[in-house]
């Protein structure tokens, strides 16, 4: 305990002797022997007196002789004349300005009002007629202007005041004009004499660097403008003055116009006097009976904690520490004067309290430090071992492992320098306000920005690590939510391909042994049944005892059923050359108008047996496309045949084609004689039959090699159901 007092009191003489050091150096020569008529204060008064004086008193500009000089310039006329645009563009817009208002006026019967109103558009109207007429009337008008803007200019600085009690006696050497205010016979604080000998005094009837208030008023004043060309023209010659001018002692008197002011100036010109010396007994008190003890600071608890900190973190915090007192010293040793001049005690207690938590821990902070990293580092190896395990040399390691995935190791340097330029306008901040406000934008435009992103980006890495373990557990059906264009986004995608694809297989594998044993037992089935016949027929073709007529219906029989196996096997042949791709088409210019028309002739036997109405919408015109002729008659067969087999007696099938943009379009619906199940997918696979049964003829694959074939030629097949409506769709480009 005792050492913690001894290294507040150390640390409080420290920083006193630092800012009264920093503050004798820089306001000793401006307050040691100077009295309040020395001061900046009374300097600036003056200067302000002599700046106003000329321009108000002693050499003001003659207003009516300022208007002769006066110019309008050709271009000020054309901008005035057609700044609304052109003559006819400004006489419509004045009509329609009040076009609405006079109806208004006549529909209310105000019959005054809109006498009123006409006048008043009639007189706008005459003035813009006259602007066209020729320039005099346009000149008129910005004259007029520009000498009220003039006069207001000059009339203002003829108004101003000054803030400080003067008086003088000052004659114009070249007219002999005496100008007088106040007795200069007082006895006086400030006294200057203006002759040939100490330099008269020169006056201008302009106002000069005290005057900011006139410059942005005088440019610009509705649609004049008078530039600070015209004004320098119209100003008169410098005149020269002789005379006295005097500040009066009865002025820094009590009941005076500057006591407060002098009182002001002198107490806190003792203040400083009182603050130096103090700042000189503590310069001696820390050489003698306040030397420094490198005890205070080691030996404790908390030195040794310190001496496990990373040794960046150290540099870093002494580095802060040095810069926040220097900073303070630097802005109170400024302070100090002001603090003294205005005394209150909400003042003291804020400096008192600023003092020691800045000033105090801070200079204790330094010594503490300083003192336990050298004690630390004097011993061998110790410096060494603390760089190679600093958190900048573990950085500098992570951080080429950062980039293995570029865009987030670009990402993350990103942020990593935007918060290291954070810190770096923190400390700007303390050193100039300037730099403070920019770092206050740059939090708040960029900073919190990049804060929010990263936190976002946190949120969303931690939900895909949730989202992977449930799909490591076997969950499936969710998609993991992509949100953005992050590299995090990038691998949400490639997860829930990664998850898509697991499923798909899944599903896939699933479907395909299902579909597997279903073509195994439908091959089998539609193979052996004519095969069956085959056998059976040829048995009782080798019996010697049957008739010719009975012979000749076996015969028949063993025909057709031939026939059906050889269909079977080369539209199975046939598939799996399409589904392989070593089919070759060759394509040519064909009008599938024609084509289909063929197609329905060839069946128009089965068809009128069926019992079925045909319904045909067709082209009025050819219909060409470049396509395999004697294929695409396959997929026009396989769909005819299709509708002719499996539909309803009795019920109407429509068959349309048609040409929607640059494609080609067959439609063939139908009222199905089976009831077919909801995935008409399966539709498509091979040997799959509306005829669960499949008591009807057909191989099963006439809608698989039309969709091979539609594919093929770059077309698509798509098959709706509607209760019992089927609906297959056929679409190949024309082109």
């Amino acid at each position: 305990m005792k050492n913690k007092v001894f290294l507040v009191i150390w640390a409080t003489l420290v920083t006193i002797m630092l800012l009264a050091s920093l503050s004798f150096v820089r306001q000793g020569t401006g307050l040691i022997g100077k009295g309040f008529s020395d001061s900046d204060d009374m300097k600036w008064r003056l200067d302000e007196f002599y700046d106003v004086i000329g321009p108000s008193v002693l050499n003001p500009i003659n207003i009516e002789e300022a208007k002769k000089k006066i110019t309008v310039s050709e271009s000020e006329i054309e901008e005035h004349r057609t700044r609304y645009g052109t003559l006819a563009d400004q006489l419509a817009n004045i009509h329609d300005q009040y076009a609405q208002r006079i109806a208004d006026a006549k529909d209310a019967s105000n019959d005054l009002l809109r006498e009123t109103l006409i006048e008043e558009r009639d007189m706008k109207l005459e003035d813009i007629r006259k602007n066209f007429e020729g320039n005099g009337h346009v000149e008129a008008k910005i004259r007029k202007t520009k000498e009220k803007v003039l006069e207001n200019y000059l009339n203002e600085i003829r108004n101003k005041s000054y803030s400080i009690h003067v008086a003088y006696k000052l004659k114009n050497i070249e007219t002999g004009e005496t100008f007088s205010k106040g007795d200069i016979s007082k006895p006086a604080v400030y006294k200057k004499n203006f002759n040939a000998n100490s330099d008269y005094l020169k006056v201008s009837s302009l106002p000069g660097r005290y005057s900011e208030w006139t410059t942005p008023y005088i440019n610009y004043y509705e649609d004049a403008h008078v530039s600070d060309e015209e004004i320098t023209a119209m100003a008169n010659p410098v005149q020269s003055f002789e005379g006295v001018v005097i500040v009066p002692k009865a002025a820094f008197e009590k009941g005076g116009a500057l006591y407060a002011q002098y009182k002001d100036f002198n107490r806190g010109k003792y203040g400083m006097y009182a603050f130096w010396i103090l700042g000189l007994l503590a310069l001696i008190a820390l050489l003698t009976v306040m030397k420094f003890q490198k005890e205070w600071v080691t030996g404790t608890p908390i030195a040794d904690w310190y001496a496990e900190v990373k040794i960046d973190v150290k540099a870093a915090t002494l580095f802060m520490s040095a810069l926040i007192l220097v900073r303070y010293i630097n802005s109170e040793s400024y302070n100090l004067l002001n603090l003294f001049t205005h005394q209150s005690l909400e003042r003291w207690v804020i400096w008192l309290g600023t003092f020691f938590i800045v000033g105090v821990i801070m200079t204790a902070l330094l010594a503490f430090q300083l003192v336990n990293s050298v004690e630390r580092w004097k011993r061998e190896g110790v410096l060494a071992k603390d760089i190679k395990n600093s958190f900048t040399i573990q950085f500098l390691k992570a951080l080429g492992e950062m980039f293995l995935k570029k865009s987030i190791g670009v990402q993350s340097f990103i942020l990593l320098i935007g918060f290291f330029l954070a810190g770096i306008g923190l400390v700007g901040g303390f050193i100039d306000p300037f730099f403070f406000v920019v770092y206050v934008a740059c939090v708040l435009f960029l900073g919190l920005p990049a804060l929010y992103i990263f936190i976002r980006r946190s949120a969303y890495l931690n939900r895909i690590i949730i989202d992977t373990e449930k799909m490591a557990a076997g969950h499936l059906n969710e998609d993991i939510k992509v949100q953005g264009r992050s590299p995090l986004a990038e691998h949400a995608k490639n997860l829930n391909n990664l998850r898509e694809g697991v499923r798909v297989s899944m599903t896939e594998q699933a479907k395909s042994e299902r579909l597997k044993t279903e073509l195994i037992t439908n091959v089998s089935h539609d193979l052996r049944t004519p095969l069956t016949s085959i056998i059976t027929y040829t048995d009782l073709l080798k019996d010697e005892t049957i008739t010719p007529e009975e012979r000749a219906k076996y015969v028949d029989i063993l025909d057709k059923k031939s026939q059906r196996l050889k269909t079977l096997i080369e539209d199975l042949f046939e598939v799996s050359k399409m589904a392989s791709g070593n089919l070759e088409l060759h394509k040519q210019r064909v009008d599938l108008t024609q084509l289909l028309q063929q197609a329905l002739a060839e069946h128009a036997e089965e068809i009128a047996n069926s019992g079925l109405d045909f319904r045909t919408t067709l082209p009025d015109d050819m219909l060409i496309a470049n396509l395999d002729g004697q294929r695409w008659w396959r997929v026009l067969d396989n769909l005819i045949v299709n509708a002719v087999k499996y539909s309803l007696p009795g019920t109407r099938v429509y068959v349309t084609l048609r040409k929607v943009g640059e494609t080609a379009e067959f439609i063939v619906k139908n009222i199905t004689k089976y009831e077919l199940g909801e995935n008409v997918d399966e539709l498509f696979e091979r040997f799959k039959r509306a005829d669960t049964s499949r008591h009807t003829d057909g191989s099963g694959l006439g809608l698989a090699i039309a969709q091979s074939i539609a594919d093929m030629h770059g077309g698509q097949m798509k098959i709706d159901l509607d209760g019992d409506l089927f609906k297959v769709t056929v679409t190949v480009p024309t082109k």
